[in-house]
């Protein structure tokens, strides 16, 4: 009987594990030309086959290809609230329609929606280098709250620090609109590093001393009597996210990126992670909100920065993706169980208190609605227009489809889109606001392109002066710390 050797049959395993890679190679280009003819062309060159390779249908979180004609008018319908809002001599766009102040949060909301607007061919190359141009000459310019870190708010033209008044004044800072600011100027950054310098010039005329600590807790900063005062500030989900962008730019943040302290409550069955500190112990609220999570998703697609880029159907930050999904999911389950259509975040309303934060959970009661100060406020709960779109953008369902359709009305073509539909009656909350618009272009921008961190940053001016052993020193960057304890 014919016998093979060891080296016999070592080769033939060898043979037949080469025959499986080729052909799993060929399954995959096949797939690759497959989902890719839905790009235009099947090759444009490794590139573009790559990443229209990983956004493919089959491997994208949520909803994925070009945009229609309709969602195409969509776009254009919020980039407009940016074209009337927008101020040339200091880069900045107004926060609500026709009111001049921009906080740093705002700031990052007309970067992704310059970024949406360039990418999405609303404006031509050199109206998007003009915007950008004016605003970076602005970040390199700016006073800063004790010539240390951007103010809460500025007059967007005159680019003076104004309190909440819009009254000449450096009132703070917030580390989480910070936080947000420095992920769309990383993303900015990497999309288009021909403005790396300008960028990297602007973050680093900051001291980071004191708004996150060796911990990598962050803390807001106010004026009480001509000096600082500090606060730990963030609850979960928008304090893990802003705490991102603080890690893009090489600091720990340990602290902040914990999802501790939480506790759990079920509503409709579903497991609701929310923030266990107290306001009566931190003078804080800590509201369950779904806007944190969803711009995780469609920036880092709920991704650790030390694991991005992946295939978009792979969340490395699983705990971030999971809450996420189960505060969709709850928002769904109560139309399904009490047929009340339901997207829920913070966003403005048109009568004091103004700014609500219309949850999930808080406060120890599911879909409750508070100001700043706790008060309960009934009926300023609405179908938020920003949730609904960033909730249909990441995930693809019936639910979503009528979402976006009982919210698709909800805009003057000229001005932008309205923060959303009143719960109780069925009207429009017509203020237009920035962060709402800016959603809008970003949850379209991520059906186009998928997360929209989607490149590494190059060494640059910032990483090159941060490792200097002769670079000016007390600011407090990353190599400058110790070792938390």
């Amino acid at each position: 009987m014919f016998s093979r050797t060891s080296q016999q049959l070592r080769c033939i395993e060898k043979m037949m594990v080469d025959r499986k890679k080729k052909l799993t190679l060929l399954f995959l280009l096949i797939l690759w030309m497959f989902f890719c003819s839905g790009c235009g062309v099947a090759v444009r060159g490794v590139t573009k086959g790559v990443v229209c390779f990983k956004n493919s249908a089959l491997f994208h979180q949520g909803r994925h290809g070009d945009l229609s004609e309709k969602e195409t008018q969509w776009a254009k319908t919020a980039w407009n609230y940016f074209e009337n809002n927008y101020n040339p001599k200091t880069g900045l766009v107004n926060s609500v329609d026709k009111y001049p102040v921009s906080s740093m949060w705002n700031a990052a909301d007309f970067l992704a929606a310059l970024v949406a607007a360039r990418e999405l061919e609303l404006i031509k190359p050199c109206e998007f280098d003009k915007k950008l141009s004016a605003f970076l000459h602005f970040l390199n310019t700016m006073d800063l709250f004790f010539g240390q870190l951007p103010n809460k708010l500025y007059n967007t033209q005159t680019g003076r620090m104004v309190d909440y008044s819009n009254q000449n004044e450096e009132i703070g800072w917030s580390a989480i609109d910070i936080g947000r600011l420095l992920i769309w100027l990383k993303i900015v950054k990497c999309r288009y590093p021909e403005y790396a310098e300008y960028i990297d010039k602007g973050v680093l005329r900051w001291s980071f001393c004191e708004v996150l600590d060796n911990c990598g807790s962050l803390f807001g900063g106010i004026k009480v009597h001509n000096k600082i005062q500090l606060f730990q500030e963030g609850r979960l989900g928008y304090e893990e996210y802003a705490a991102k962008g603080f890690q893009l730019w090489g600091f720990s943040t340990i602290a902040a990126s914990k999802i501790e302290p939480f506790k759990k409550t079920r509503i409709y069955g579903i497991e609701i992670h929310y923030d266990s500190r107290h306001a009566r112990d931190t003078g804080t609220y800590s509201p369950v909100l779904s806007l944190g999570y969803l711009l995780d998703g469609m920036e880092f697609n709920w991704d650790r920065i030390d694991d991005l880029n992946r295939l978009d159907s792979y969340h490395s930050d699983s705990v971030m993706a999971e809450i996420a999904e189960s505060i969709y999911r709850v928002q769904e389950a109560r139309y399904q169980q009490d047929h009340i259509l339901t997207a829920r975040t913070d966003h403005q309303v048109s009568a004091p208190p103004f700014f609500v934060y219309d949850s999930i959970f808080a406060e120890g009661y599911p879909w409750n609605i508070i100001s700043d100060n706790g008060q309960y406020y009934k009926d300023a709960a609405i179908v938020a227009t920003k949730a609904a779109f960033g909730m249909w953008s990441l995930f693809k369902t019936a639910y979503t489809d009528r979402l976006i359709n009982a919210i698709a009305c909800l805009n003057s073509a000229e001005e932008g889109w309205f923060e959303g539909r009143c719960e109780n009656t069925g009207g429009y909350m017509k203020v237009i606001t920035i962060g709402t618009n800016a959603v809008v272009l970003e949850s379209l921008l991520y059906k186009k392109e998928g997360n929209l961190l989607n490149c590494v940053a190059e060494q640059g001016y910032y990483e090159d002066f941060i490792e200097d052993p002769f670079r000016e020193e007390g600011k407090c960057f990353p190599l400058e710390r110790k070792k938390c304890h």
